[in-house]
């Protein structure tokens, strides 16, 4: 149904929109890993509380990525603008409410995790900052769900580096105090982040009002609430949202666990962290474009191209994971200086780099395999195929980074393990299971 070169014009803005937008993440670690291990142990701590909260939304936002794929597959366009508008109008109050709840509880649950009184006050002094960023995240990813969902991606390239470039710029100047801005450290990596994300649903408001045809989805009218659509949206979302907010709560459980082994492997697991995030930017591109093109094809009849689509987008990811992966396993050195001048912090991330890299390769079919079924509509199996891997994921992590105390790059074979189990699973499941049907 689909070939190779209409995959690519589809997943390749969302590779580089994913590839601007991380490198948010990617330059908070490199400029703060010149400021102090604490400011790098302190952001990755930070920036993972808020990235757990952010995932539910982006979970809301995958669900009704699927509705809008199906309604765009199905030729029903003006049944897209409401499911863009009902999810805007509760992700707003969602916002509203996680920040609220951070604001009161946010400390008590970092105290938690977090051991280090060092790194706790630097970890808080980001977070009361970097939660003013829910605001503008949470209303830009429905708008990422609607260009995915009506496979116009391009925008996602621009829109990224947009919000990019706001960030690199801010970032030096707020934590290192320059054009005459004052020196803020940490906390200028929030504020920065925060007005990058600003800019971002800034930039796709103004994009959206004057390139897209209002009118066809239904996007030129305000709809009053309505709790049977937003419910119908639920229906599909809920699972998305709590699958989300579990799979980045165990990552989160894996720097608590290396957090407790020492500042040091603390600040190793933040900058091989990065270098995950930038490995798991093609993997996730081709991962979401198979997930979009899965629904859009159901919602045009053709359930009988699936599986060959899902095999096709799965040897492409590969191919890519084994040029990016095998060029950072080439020169682990000279990526990792990135972040660190120090020598032996370098020498002592390079294994887990490694591990890193192999763990890609399985990750990159993996997720486009786990992807594919969420992209039927099927969210609920895929929640609960996720819940039964993290649980082995979290028990494996426990066993060797608490009971062994085994070194950083060790327990990063939790990934490899999680990868290779959640592939087996979703495999059978799209093999053995009854999914062609489902209603959305």
């Amino acid at each position: 149904m689909y070939n190779n070169k209409q995959i690519w014009s589809i997943s390749y803005p969302i590779l580089l929109g994913l590839l601007a937008q991380n490198i948010i993440n990617v330059t908070d670690t490199a400029f703060l890993g010149h400021v102090s291990e604490v400011a790098l142990g302190a952001a990755a701590m930070g920036g993972l509380f808020y990235v757990c909260i952010y995932t539910i939304a982006f979970g809301f936002s995958v669900g009704s990525q699927i509705v809008i794929a199906r309604r765009n597959g199905e030729g029903r366009y003006q049944d897209v603008g409401p499911v863009m508008n009902q999810g805007c109008m509760f992700l707003i109050i969602l916002a509203i409410l996680m920040f609220g709840f951070t604001k009161g509880f946010g400390g008590n649950v970092m105290r938690v995790i977090v051991s280090s009184d060092v790194i706790y006050d630097a970890t808080m002094e980001f977070l009361n900052w970097r939660i003013f960023g829910f605001f503008f995240s949470f209303a830009s990813v429905m708008f990422r769900a609607f260009y995915i969902g009506i496979t116009r991606t391009k925008v996602l390239t621009i829109n990224a580096i947009v919000m990019a470039l706001t960030n690199v710029v801010l970032d030096y100047a707020l934590i290192f105090g320059k054009f005459g801005l004052p020196e803020m450290g940490i906390k200028g990596a929030a504020i920065a982040s925060v007005i990058a994300e600003a800019s971002s649903i800034l930039f796709y408001i103004i994009y959206t009002y004057i390139t897209v045809d209002l009118k066809k989805y239904g996007l030129n009218k305000l709809r009053s609430f309505d709790m049977t659509l937003l419910m119908r949206i639920l229906s599909i979302s809920s699972f998305t949202m709590l699958q989300y907010f579990l799979s980045m709560s165990t990552f989160f459980a894996f720097f608590m666990v290396v957090e407790r082994l020492g500042q040091r492997e603390l600040a190793i697991a933040n900058i091989v962290r990065s270098i995950y995030i930038l490995l798991f930017i093609p993997v996730n591109a081709l991962a979401t474009t198979a997930n979009s093109l899965v629904s859009n094809a159901i919602g045009a009849g053709g359930v009988q191209y699936v599986m060959g689509l899902i095999r096709k987008i799965a040897r492409m990811d590969l191919l890519i994971m084994l040029v990016v992966g095998g060029l950072i396993a080439l020169f682990p050195k000279a990526i990792v200086s990135i972040y660190t001048s120090d020598a032996s912090l370098i020498a002592e991330s390079i294994p887990s780099v490694y591990v890193i890299c192999v763990a890609m390769l399985v990750a990159s079919v993996a997720n486009v395999v786990f992807n594919s079924i969420s992209g039927t509509g099927n969210t609920r199996a895929a929640l609960i195929l996720e819940s039964g891997t993290l649980v082995f994921y979290v028990a494996y992590l426990l066993v060797v980074g608490t009971v062994f105390k085994a070194p950083v790059e060790v327990c990063f074979t939790t990934e490899l393990v999680y990868y290779t189990l959640l592939l087996i699973i979703s495999y059978i499941y799209l093999k053995k299971a009854k999914w062609q049907n489902k209603e959305l």
